[in-house]
């Protein structure tokens, strides 16, 4: 089965053709970045209207790379959900529109459970089961994972995720937009033990998140600093990496739980913060204490797009799910409520 991938949750246009017997054909991504930085964030609105610009074209470039005519495609998957409403409507319509020209099928696919199946787009997958962090967006989530379509939520963030808390204080001392890159960056040149940061909720049961307090407590030391006239990139770099050690630590510690609860060894992460390295190499020494493995997809693929939706929704396609032409999307979408395969 050949599928055409559509992703527009956000502010990255992903398309991409997955053929299920030959593996991802073709990919092509356009970052809204550039767009937004001047604005500190997302704008909703302008997400929307480049997704519109930007979609036809990178289709027509898929296609092309890889030597495939529109009446060769079998279905379309398309992100449904969660995101952003006006920028998954520009996603749903094109899909349905091209479904309804073409007599194929269209499906809307999970937006987390792309980025979940994304390390399956590896020469190594893993295999079911295994524990998943999803750290993507707004969303920082501990799932057992059984099966396609067969997750158990274990813990999750009670406010700000950890993507959210990196661009936070990022804004908050001063860095540009996206946060996450720029103080992965600098913490590269940051001292060691100047600054101790919290462990948020380790030292309680569970496995729920809470990365709010620690933006705050990143603000209080840089205003500090501020007050004290050390406000220089240097301060801003261990500001970094106390801060990027913090996350790591409460990410690595939580997962490590959730494993010992559920008994397993194996462990994904996947979703834009998984191409954090020194998370990487937290969780790969913490895995390697256990005897386990940790899963992750290429840097290319840890963000948003195309070619996990098109694994995802090819998988659903195969095992025989179907949708109406409706066009209908979801901001927001419990992954728990899918259908198992």
């Amino acid at each position: 089965m050949l599928v055409l991938g559509l992703e527009t949750s956000c502010d990255e246009t992903g398309v991409a053709l997955y053929d299920s017997e030959r593996g991802l054909l073709a990919d092509a991504l356009f970052s809204q970045i550039d767009l937004h930085r001047a604005y500190g964030g997302v704008v909703p609105e302008l997400a929307s209207r480049d997704h519109v610009k930007r979609m036809l074209p990178l289709i027509r470039q898929v296609l092309a790379e890889a030597d495939c005519a529109a009446t060769e495609i079998d279905a379309i998957a398309y992100t449904a959900g969660p995101g952003l409403v006006g920028a998954l409507l520009v996603g749903a319509s094109c899909a349905q529109a091209l479904a309804f020209a073409w007599d194929i099928p269209a499906l809307g696919v999970h937006h987390m459970e792309g980025h979940l199946l994304a390390p399956m787009l590896e020469e190594q997958p893993p295999q079911f089961p295994f524990v998943a962090l999803l750290v993507s967006g707004g969303h920082t989530q501990l799932v057992q994972v059984d099966g396609i379509g067969q997750y158990a939520l274990l813990g999750e963030t009670l406010d700000d995720a950890a993507g959210e808390a990196f661009d936070k204080t990022a804004k908050l001392i001063g860095l540009n937009y996206p946060g996450g890159p720029e103080i992965a960056r600098l913490a590269k040149q940051g001292v060691a033990g100047r600054f101790t940061f919290p462990r948020p909720m380790c030292d309680r049961p569970g496995l729920d998140f809470s990365f709010s307090g620690l933006k705050t407590f990143a603000l209080n030391t840089w205003q500090q600093c501020r007050s004290a006239g050390d406000d220089g990139d240097q301060t801003r770099c261990d500001i970094s990496l106390a801060f990027e050690q913090a996350v790591v630590d409460t990410l690595t510690y939580k997962c490590r739980r959730a494993l010992k609860q559920t008994g397993l060894k194996r462990l994904v992460i996947a979703g834009g913060v998984s191409a954090n390295q020194s998370l990487r190499q937290g969780l790969e020494k913490m895995l390697g204490e256990l005897g386990g493995n940790v899963y992750y997809a290429r840097p290319q693929f840890c963000t948003d797009n195309g070619a996990m939706i098109a694994y995802a929704g090819c998988q659903r396609l195969l095992a025989g799910q179907q949708e109406t032409l409706a066009i209908s999307v979801q901001a927001r979408w419990p992954m728990e409520q899918l259908p198992p395969l």
